[in-house]
């Protein structure tokens, strides 16, 4: 295997781990066909440091970092073991690209990584480790940051950009009560730029995306679609290594849409 994938992951609310909907039963479909994948970096908006944090843990805890819900959804757990050697090597090239960076030995999975993954791999059978996201960063930074992990796709891991392609939580509604028009509009001009490889356009979405204040009041959950994207190579002028295609494009809750996109 010369590389691998890079998937963008929409993971919803924390129940998604125990209602998987169209994209759980895709990622389960796309987590069959990992051969060759030797750990899992995930980048998820549930991590957030002073610097860049890279985890060291050999065998990272499951974080329920989340209040309100269902008991069954605290008993969960998700053992995959952690990877010293890939998150030395993470650090690295963190550092090289100018970034502040520290290895972190005690931290443990948070949702935003284990609830997907519990579908795309729910053996827990690829170690997985997780890279933190600065406070600071913005969609620049957040594409720098894919670019220096890229290399890593070489040495067999799969890149993933966890967040969500709609994050209002103060619109939240029952699923009875129908879609939101607006998330619907936000996730189709992302696609329309994420398909045509459009990496300036994506960067740029704060002030070009319909909605976009709406869809997202805070950035945090959309910059992991631009990290993936930065892992691909995509850099507005050179275009990608790879072609996206739409893994899933359910809206939960009214408002929380659940596109996702798998790279190679």
């Amino acid at each position: 295997m010369s590389r691998t994938p890079i998937l963008f992951i929409s993971h919803g609310a924390p129940t998604f781990a125990l209602d998987p909907g169209k994209l759980g039963a895709r990622l389960t479909a796309l987590g069959k066909d990992l051969s060759g994948v030797k750990a899992i970096l995930v980048v998820s908006p549930h991590w957030q440091t002073v610097g860049v944090r890279v985890m060291a843990s050999k065998a990272p805890t499951t974080l329920h970092d989340f209040g309100g819900f269902p008991q069954p959804l605290y008993e969960l757990q998700y053992p995959a073991r952690g990877h010293l050697q890939f998150a030395i090597e993470a650090s690295r090239l963190l550092a090289d690209a100018g970034f502040e960076v520290s290895l972190d030995d005690e931290r443990g999975l948070d949702h935003g990584a284990w609830v997907p993954l519990m579908h795309l791999r729910p053996a827990a059978d690829i170690p997985v480790f997780q890279v933190s996201m600065p406070h600071t960063l913005d969609a620049a930074g957040a594409l720098q940051l894919g670019r220096a992990l890229a290399p890593l796709r070489q040495r067999g891991v799969l890149i993933v950009g966890s967040g969500s392609m709609t994050h209002n939580l103060y619109e939240i509604r029952p699923s009875a009560s129908g879609e939101a028009a607006y998330a619907r509009e936000f996730a189709a001009w992302v696609r329309q730029a994420v398909l045509a490889d459009a990496t300036d356009t994506l960067a740029d979405y704060r002030r070009l995306a319909p909605h976009a204040q709406r869809a997202h009041p805070t950035e945090e959950h959309f910059l992991p679609l631009l990290v993936a994207i930065g892992a691909n190579g995509g850099n507005g002028n050179n275009g990608s290594s790879g072609a996206a295609r739409v893994i899933a494009d359910e809206i939960t809750y009214g408002v929380l849409s659940m596109e996702s996109y798998a790279w190679d």
